[in-house]
C-alpha cells in the first residue's frame, strides 16, 4: 500500500496523494529544514518548550515544504503559507518570477539532495496553482500528509492512549447517539471507537476550515464493523471519509470532497 514516492511526482485530477513519515528519522534533516523555514515558523518552533517537540515541529514542517515543493515545481523555501481564521494553512500565491527563479535554481541543484529534488517542469507549470490543496497532521512522533487538486481536504492523525478516559470525552464532547456507541461497546473496542470518531470530526473540521467548536455538530455513523460516513444534513453526500491505519497504534482519516478519485500512498 505505501510505495517510495518517485522523484518526478506527478498529482492527477481524480487523485489524492496520503504522504507518511516518522518525524523522528529527519534529525539529520533537521539543519536543513531550518534553513528553508519561514521566521514565523521558527517563532512557533521555539515557543516549545521541550527540545524533542521543537524538532517534531521543525521536521513536520520542513518535510511539508518539501513535498510540495516537488508538485510545485520550486525550492521549498520559496512557498509561501496564509493562514485561515482556525489556522487552517493554504499556498499563498507564487508569482511566476519566483517560478522561474526558483526553477532555475534547483536545476543547479545535485540530484543527490533529497531536500531540494523536485520533479521535472511540465508543459502545464503548476507555479500559483490555487487548486492544489493540502493539508496535514502530526501526532507524537508520526506525520501525515493529504494533497489533492480542485477538491477540498482534510487529514488527522490520532496515535492511541489506552490512558485516554474516552467515555468520559465521548460524553462531553460527541452526539449523545456517538455516546451510547462507545459506551455500549465492549471495553476492547472502545478506544480504537473513540480515535476513529475523533478523526473523522476533526478531518472534516480541518477541511472546512472550522474550529474544534463545532465537533459535537458534525455527527459521525461508524460501527466496529463498518466504515466511517458524515451524518450531517444537506451536506454529507458532498464529502466522503476515508480512513485508515498508516502506523501500528494509531488511527487517521482522509475528509475529501469529490468522488471516484484515486488514492496513492507515499513513504516520504
Amino acid at each position: 500500500m505505501w510505495l517510495k514516492a518517485p522523484t518526478n511526482i506527478e498529482l492527477l485530477s481524480n487523485q489524492v496523494h496520503i504522504w507518511r513519515e516518522n518525524l523522528d528519522n529527519a534529525k539529520p534533516l533537521l539543519e536543513e529544514f531550518t534553513q528553508i523555514l519561514a521566521e514565523d515558523e521558527l517563532v512557533r518552533a521555539r515557543r516549545f518548550h521541550f527540545e524533542l517537540h521543537r524538532q517534531r515541529f521543525i521536521a513536520a514542517r520542513g518535510i511539508l515544504r518539501s513535498i510540495l515543493g516537488r508538485y510545485l515545481n520550486i525550492e521549498p523555501s520559496k512557498i509561501k503559507f496564509g493562514y485561515e481564521a482556525h489556522g487552517k494553512p493554504f499556498l499563498d500565491g507564487i508569482t511566476e518570477q519566483q517560478w522561474n527563479s526558483s526553477h532555475c535554481d534547483v536545476r543547479k541543484q545535485s540530484h543527490n539532495s533529497d531536500l531540494l529534488q523536485v520533479a521535472k517542469s511540465s508543459s502545464e507549470s503548476n507555479f500559483n496553482n490555487k487548486n492544489l490543496n493540502f493539508n496535514v497532521s502530526h501526532s507524537e512522533n508520526f506525520a501525515l500528509y493529504a494533497i489533492g487538486l480542485n477538491n477540498s481536504i482534510g487529514v488527522d492523525l490520532e496515535c492511541i492512549n489506552s490512558k485516554t478516559d474516552v467515555v468520559s470525552l465521548a460524553q462531553r464532547f460527541f452526539s449523545p447517539r456517538e455516546f451510547a456507541v462507545i459506551e455500549s461497546a465492549p471495553q476492547e473496542q472502545q478506544q480504537q471507537l473513540f480515535f476513529r470518531y475523533w478523526t473523522c470530526k476533526e478531518a472534516y473540521l480541518k477541511a472546512t476550515g472550522t474550529g474544534l467548536k463545532d465537533l459535537q455538530k458534525v455527527e459521525i455513523s461508524l460501527t466496529a464493523e463498518q466504515p466511517a460516513e458524515l451524518n450531517i444534513p444537506n451536506i454529507s453526500g458532498e464529502w466522503s471519509l476515508l480512513e485508515m491505519q498508516p502506523f501500528s497504534d494509531c488511527v487517521a482519516t482522509v475528509a475529501f470532497t469529490g468522488r471516484d478519485l484515486q488514492f496513492k500512498y507515499w513513504d516520504y
